[in-house]
């Protein structure tokens, strides 16, 4: 695959907007990137660059909790040009980048980082042989021969 990806530091330039694309959720907002260079002994800010940000199903729930307009962000993700006509018939180019993850800038200020819960599995949707499969392995799960099948586990009896 040929696809670009990259990392963003910048500020949140609105309210995350969520939507509803067919089954899944979608958080977007916009990161405002501007350079800033010593010139002549003195720091000047160049121009800044706007990309919209897309967050989709678990990370645009959290994005949607966490992030709002004026928060300093770091955006890491795979980025596309979107080319379209404006009302007048002139192209215009947008940048969209479909975020990987989204983080605060700590080098801006501080955060809070509260681990988010996911929705329990219902015991009953297991399949009995699935559950005594699962619960013969060590937690960190089962060792794999060369060909991805399971290794008895030395130190447990296989369940029965």
């Amino acid at each position: 695959m040929n696809e670009t990806y990259v990392t963003l530091q910048g500020w949140v330039g609105n309210e995350v907007d969520v939507r509803d694309v067919g089954d899944t959720q979608c958080a977007s907002f916009r990161v405002g990137c501007t350079p800033r260079y010593l010139k002549g002994g003195d720091w000047v800010e160049g121009q800044t660059s706007w990309y919209t940000v897309n967050c989709w199903r678990g990370l645009g729930r959290n994005v949607a909790d966490s992030v709002r307009k004026g928060d300093a962000v770091v955006v890491h993700g795979r980025v596309r040009v979107d080319v379209w006509e404006r009302e007048d018939q002139q192209a215009s180019v947008s940048w969209l980048v479909d975020a990987t993850f989204v983080g605060h800038d700590l080098s801006k200020g501080t955060s809070a980082f509260a681990r988010s819960t996911r929705a329990p599995v219902a015991e009953q949707a297991l399949d009995e042989g699935v559950r005594e499969l699962v619960h013969s392995y060590d937690p960190v799960g089962p060792r794999l021969d060369s060909d991805g099948n399971a290794l008895p586990d030395p130190g447990r009896e296989p369940a029965a």
